[in-house]
């Protein structure tokens, strides 16, 4: 690549980074004239071309709140789109992802003062993704922590603000977080959107073990717990232990049912399993109790009460 291409190059990346891909893509188009095979130069034009019809689509959306509920949508769908090149262009990749988001966090200002809790709290957690992918790892805890000031106990918040934590080097508090999260509702939290190598890591360990999709969601936690990932435990209070015997009664019941979606319950179920036992710990409990729950896990999955006990 010749200099003057080079340098064409960094004052595109550099309008990307601006969140600018209309004048980024103008260069790109005039660097075509000389260097059509260059593939730095194609990955990037492919970037500029998404991004512009993005953005396109989402000025065709005339309400504020539903526009924001597509922003973070239109990243997803780039990322699967990019990751079918055979080859990136890290420096291209960068710079989208600074300008997508310093442009999506412009988006979700406008809307802090939403009057709605559920709007309120999810546009404060969007925004602190935002902060979270332009590594402003502190503004992003102040979002999400508020996000959940607003709307308390949300799997979609605490995850998000364990990630921070984790991204920041503490995980201790990142396994605590994500433990609850994982609880409270798996269906509720965007993997996607999680970066830190905490995470990163139990998520690929699970989706070795042949989960995907809805399904994987609830078996992260299981291999958290086997790994040793979710290994901070904290006692729980009179009315969540009553909760947590409520549920594990009624996953039970709903278990035995043939027509029952086993796929979702059985790892629901051990979850529950493994959050008794560690109350019982906690408690100092009657180790009776703990074999007792130890004998329902060995019925309901064997090779898990294997991998626990080992």
């Amino acid at each position: 690549m010749e200099i003057q291409t080079k340098d064409s190059l960094k004052d595109a990346l550099n309008f990307l980074k601006q969140g600018n891909p209309f004048e980024a893509q103008r260069i790109i188009s005039t660097l075509f004239e000389t260097e059509l095979e260059n593939r730095e130069l194609i990955y990037t034009n492919k970037c500029c071309i998404f991004w512009i019809d993005s953005i396109k689509r989402l000025r065709e959306i005339e309400d504020s709140y539903e526009r924001s509920e597509n922003i973070l949508l239109e990243w997803k769908t780039f990322q699967h789109y990019i990751s079918r090149e055979n080859s990136c262009f890290e420096p291209a990749l960068i710079a989208v992802q600074q300008g997508f988001f310093t442009n999506a966090l412009a988006e979700f200002n406008k809307l802090l003062e939403e009057r709605d809790p559920q709007q309120k709290a999810e546009i404060y957690r969007k925004a602190g993704i935002c902060y979270k992918k332009l590594g402003d790892f502190e503004n992003a805890r102040v979002f999400l922590t508020e996000a959940n000031k607003i709307c308390p106990n949300l799997a979609s918040v605490i995850a998000e603000l364990a990630d921070c934590y984790s991204l920041c080097g503490d995980d201790k508090i990142g396994k605590v977080l994500f433990r609850e999260a994982f609880f409270n509702d798996p269906d509720s939290i965007d993997l996607d959107f999680l970066d830190s190598q905490l995470i990163k890591c139990l998520i690929e360990r699970t989706e070795k073990k042949g989960y995907s999709g809805k399904e994987l969601r609830y078996w992260i936690p299981i291999y958290g717990v086997l790994s040793g990932v979710f290994n901070i435990k904290r006692e729980l209070t009179s009315q969540e232990v009553a909760r947590l015997k409520k549920d594990i009664f009624a996953l039970e019941n709903e278990i035995n049912d043939p027509s029952c979606k086993s796929e979702i319950l059985v790892p629901r179920l051990l979850n529950c399993y493994f959050w008794l036992m560690d109350h019982y710990d906690l408690a100092n409990e009657n180790q009776a109790k703990i074999s007792e729950v130890l004998v329902k896990i060995k019925i309901l999955d064997s090779s898990i009460y294997e991998a626990y006990t080992k």
